[in-house]
């Protein structure tokens, strides 16, 4: 056990608990905005969805149902603007984060490849690379890689942490490079529907894949759009020459997702009008946070869409922390993202509308 434990980093929310005691220990409690989780209610169709398939008691596909798999070509085609997907196409998943972790050991990959990921990314890409003793480069611009040995890119785009969007061209320029050297781009677009100054494009899109999914596979989840966390519902959609083998490799590991889910996740891909509800909220809460922050003396870069505002205020990320922990206010460093991210942290917008209000207050007074 050790020797897998041993290629990790320390978990990086471990480094938190001293400021969230801090800010917890504020007379109107804390506002925590660290993680990203969500916290407003499951959508009523969702739940009750997921209530009618609670008596299943046999084992449910890794694949799906036939009725999950139509609900996801439905959806990629309709905001995506995805075409010619069929069952082959796409691949249920259990939450998003399992399958960044695993996929580079899915793969296959080693020692002596090499996974690719932002400069400024999610952790876990790195932690994926890491579990398959693999090689990692974080990179600015991954045309600018040497491809020698590069079996995996990732993409992330509306970015966390930093909320950056990649316009059509450059999605399409990047694609074309992965192409030309043989390197398989994985997309992680699970914050695409939150564009707030921006609309973010999938790699799905034939302005981007000129018609082809060929080498790129999106991963898509439900936890933000429809405050689907606690259930552990995502999907990938692409290239069935991925696809087919990660089902087969993931029909061995038992990597199905529960039929309940599989019965929400359908009701929760059909309908649109809790999204837009969703949406309004975070604006609400974005738009607070924004002013409240600028008002204290914050700089916020990008932060276009997604559910986060990428600030500074031109010091360590860590004594930023602390300032704000002082006021009970919980956010999370930027270098828990990379090195790059030391002067900045990342706030969350997903705080309920009272303790954002708290937050607010606490900046401006």
């Amino acid at each position: 056990m050790s020797a897998v434990s041993d290629r990790l980093p320390t978990f990086p929310w471990d480094k938190l608990e001293p400021y969230k005691k801090t800010a917890a220990a504020h007379p109107d409690g804390i506002v925590d905005l660290s993680v990203g989780t969500p916290v407003d209610p499951v959508p009523e169709p969702i739940q009750k969805a997921l209530i009618a398939a609670a008596d299943s008691p046999g084992y449910p596909t890794v694949w799906g149902t036939p009725e999950l798999r139509d609900a996801i070509i439905r959806w990629v085609e309709r905001r995506l603007g995805a075409r010619e997907v069929t069952h082959r196409h796409v691949l249920p998943i259990v939450g998003s984060k399992e399958l960044v972790a695993w996929l580079p050991t899915q793969l296959g990959l080693g020692p002596g490849d090499k996974v690719a990921f932002p400069r400024l990314a999610y952790p876990t890409y790195e932690v994926g690379a890491r579990l398959a003793r693999a090689g990692y480069e974080a990179y600015d611009d991954p045309t600018e890689l040497d491809p020698t040995g590069l079996k995996l890119l990732w993409l992330n785009s509306p970015s966390n942490p930093t909320g950056r969007v990649l316009s059509k061209e450059e999605l399409t320029r990047i694609v074309a490079w992965a192409r030309e050297h043989g390197v398989l781009v994985l997309s992680d677009e699970c914050y695409i529907e939150l564009g707030w100054e921006a609309d973010p494009v999938s790699v799905l899109h034939p302005d981007v894949n000129g018609g082809s999914h060929d080498g790129i596979v999106s991963v898509h989840s439900l936890s933000k759009r429809s405050n689907l966390a606690g259930y552990r519902a995502a999907f990938l959609a692409g290239d069935p020459a991925v696809l087919g083998p990660l089902l087969q490799i993931r029909k061995h590991g038992g990597m199905m997702t529960s039929a309940p889910t599989q019965a929400a996740v359908v009701a929760a891909l059909g309908d649109d009008e809790h999204v837009r509800v969703q949406r309004e909220r975070y604006a609400a809460r974005r738009t607070a946070l924004r002013d409240a922050l600028l008002a204290h003396g914050f700089r916020i870069e990008h932060s276009e869409a997604s559910l986060y505002l990428w600030a500074t205020r031109d010091e360590s990320c860590w004594s930023t922390v602390a300032h704000l922990a002082d006021r009970g206010i919980l956010v999370a460093p930027g270098d828990f993202y990379g090195p790059a991210g030391h002067h900045f942290v990342r706030v969350a917008l997903t705080a309920t509308d009272d303790r954002v209000r708290a937050a607010v207050t606490r900046l401006t007074t």
